[in-house]
């Protein structure tokens, strides 16, 4: 079976009862992994969750099919999500799909995979999977998302308010829902109590982004601003960002980056691409000097290796937790200086 971002809701239900291992894929990580959190609440009894990460799977392929047929500590459900990149489990669920006995739900979020992937076309055309596959969305579409959020929530959201929640949230899905629900439960609203959200309320439940966000420290990375970067990482450390919530935002941006990059082509003019994404509302103007000096430094070959880099370094995070906030700190380090190198090269 395979959805794509525009029927996913639709199909999700369906899904949630037919299938057994579901893949998702794409360059929005974020709304990959909400997708994945939305199958799994749609389970009559999700059970124990089972982290896996791709990198081990590759390493014992057969690891992914004896852990779903295993049981339950406690003996209730399980099920299974892996966080992999590429193809990593290919290998794994082959094994998994060619085993018998019955086995737990199998989710796994695929960064940097596509429904291309040889992944996805071992389950696409099975009845008993799911292959989705999730681009970044546009600001009109998370805004309609954030909308239809607060519905279910119980609050009613003019445009405006729902556009600055999804800025805010940095076009994360995720984070957007989050903050939804913080504004849901200070105004207590609920579906049978629904509740208008204003300005005023947001302000006083929402992060003091320009302060407290991560985009300051990613423009700086990806910028190549040298300068101002070492005291982005002490504000991080002072704030106690987390890590990998910081590197999934420098991840979206450099997925932005790439689909602009793309339709720059080899010899397009960066800033009237800008001008052209800025006015169908794709940037937000703020953005847009950032966007620039970002994109001259990694418009082309570069791309592909800051892609690598942030792949690797995503990879040693999730595999080592306790060292997170210095790992990620050296990686972008040597991000800026590339780009740093990049900018006075151009």
């Amino acid at each position: 079976m395979k959805a794509t971002q525009a029927n996913f809701a639709g199909t999700a239900s369906r899904a949630a009862s037919q299938c057994g291992v579901f893949f998702f894929c794409g360059p929005d990580e974020a709304g990959a992994a909400a997708a994945a959190q939305k199958i799994i609440s749609l389970f009559a009894d999700p059970g124990e969750r089972i982290d896996l990460s791709g990198a081990d799977l590759k390493r014992e392929p057969i690891l992914l099919g004896d852990e779903a047929r295993s049981r339950s500590l406690f003996g209730g459900n399980r099920h299974i999500y892996v966080r992999s990149s590429g193809d990593e489990v290919h290998d794994a669920v082959a094994n998994l799909i060619d085993g018998t006995g019955d086995a737990c739900p199998v989710l796994i979020v695929a960064t940097s995979a596509t429904d291309k992937s040889r992944t996805a076309k071992l389950l696409e055309k099975r009845a008993d999977a799911l292959v989705a596959m999730f681009y970044p969305p546009d600001l009109r579409s998370l805004t309609a998302a954030v909308r239809e959020i607060a519905d279910g929530a119980g609050l009613r959201l003019n445009g405006d308010i729902a556009e600055r929640i999804a800025r805010g949230a940095g076009m994360d899905i995720r984070l957007a829902r989050s903050e939804v629900e913080k504004l849901a439960l200070y105004l207590d609203a609920s579906p049978a109590s629904p509740k208008p959200a204003d300005a005023e309320a947001l302000l006083a439940i929402g992060a003091k982004t320009d302060e407290d966000g991560f985009m300051p420290l990613v423009n700086a990375a990806l910028s190549g601003d040298t300068a101002r970067l070492p005291g982005e990482l002490t504000r991080m450390r002072e704030l106690s960002l987390n890590p990998v919530g910081v590197l999934l935002a420098v991840e979206r941006r450099v997925a932005q980056l790439g689909q602009i990059s793309a339709r720059i082509g080899a010899d397009g003019s960066i800033a009237d691409v800008i001008e052209s994404e800025s006015k169908a509302r794709r940037i937000f103007w703020k953005d847009k000097g950032d966007i620039s000096r970002q994109l001259k430094a990694w418009h082309g070959p570069q791309m592909g290796r800051l892609v690598s880099r942030l792949l690797e370094l995503h990879r040693a995070l999730l595999g080592n937790s306790v060292a997170g906030e210095m790992l990620l700190a050296q990686g972008l380090t040597t991000i800026a200086r590339a780009a740093a190198g990049q900018a006075r090269r151009r």
